[in-house]
């Protein structure tokens, strides 16, 4: 039921974002949410989707494997993601800094949340994928909360 629905706000776009947490879930491939991640993935992977996401999610996917000195999972982070299909890395500039700073002092968000609510809209992405609720705060973007779909 929740895929479906999941489903249902994938085809409203054409272009989506996608924040840290989808990438964390599916890299690990969690069991609460993977059939969720899988639609995401499966969805992005096809002709006509784009998702974007800000740097700024690969900074938060290295930080374990840095901390545990996991360099083999580092490279294999970066050999599937930065070769994904129809998936766009975007790294902040002064323009999206701007947008970050005026979301976060609308919205009341931590400043990664920012940039990455920044980045999606600099890109064009009309949705946005997650599971951290604070991004419902953000008007601009149709927000897709993982956990509501669970």
């Amino acid at each position: 039921m929740g895929v479906e629905r999941l489903r249902l706000f994938l085809r409203r776009h054409r272009r989506i974002a996608l924040d840290t947490s989808v990438f964390i879930y599916q890299l690990e491939a969690n069991a609460r949410y993977l059939a969720l991640t899988d639609s995401v993935f499966s969805w992005v992977e096809r002709t006509g989707h784009e998702a974007v996401t800000s740097t700024i999610t690969m900074t938060e996917l290295l930080v374990p494997s840095y901390r545990s000195n996991d360099e083999h999972r580092v490279d294999t982070f970066y050999g599937l993601l930065s070769t994904y299909p129809n998936l766009q890395w975007i790294a902040p500039d002064l323009e999206t800094a701007d947008l970050a700073a005026k979301l976060r002092a609308g919205y009341r968000l931590r400043t990664p949340d920012a940039l990455q609510a920044a980045t999606a809209l600099r890109a064009q992405a009309t949705g946005l994928i997650t599971n951290d609720p604070i991004f419902a705060r953000v008007g601009e973007l149709e927000t897709a909360i993982l956990d509501r779909f669970l």
